[in-house]
């Protein structure tokens, strides 16, 4: 464990630790590293790498993007309510290295996949049928990216 929630983490720790999971493989809803990860399991193991047990369980939650509204015509944003619960919200435009930014698939759909700045317009995150890789946040990414935060305590 590098620091407890509340104390100073480098930024650079924080890509340091995400850099550790490169290659494990795609596994929806794991979190172990070196064995299987999801997009969220990488954030919540780079969580417990940093300060130790994770502050919640997450629900069972599915791999399908096409979710799009609630029964009332809403969206369910559950990922970015968690992470604010967690992780302080800033605006996206403000995202740097070792921050989580948060992607929506579809324009009007939830935000549901999950990656950690990296620095010089990379990314760090688990990509369904490949691994944890490092790529380039492009024009692409970046249209879809819709929420950011940082991690508590981060210098």
């Amino acid at each position: 464990m590098m620091g407890e929630a509340g104390t100073e983490v480098m930024r650079a720790s924080v890509v340091a630790v995400a850099r550790g999971w490169l290659g494990t493989p795609y596994r929806h809803q794991a979190s172990c590293k070196g064995a299987g990860a999801d997009c969220l399991g990488l954030v919540r193991g780079v969580w417990r790498e940093l300060y130790g047990d994770e502050p919640e369980t997450p629900p069972a939650y599915t791999a399908d993007w096409a979710e799009a509204l609630d029964a009332d015509g809403s969206v369910s944003e559950t990922m970015a309510e968690a992470a604010r619960r967690h992780l302080v919200e800033i605006a996206p435009g403000e995202a740097g290295e070792g921050d989580v930014v948060l992607f929506r698939m579809r324009p009007r759909g939830p935000a549901k996949h999950v990656g950690l700045l990296s620095g010089g317009d990379r990314m760090i995150h688990a990509w369904s049928g490949r691994a944890v890789v490092e790529t380039s946040l492009g024009r692409w990414w970046r249209a879809r990216m819709a929420y950011a935060f940082r991690f508590p305590g981060v210098g």
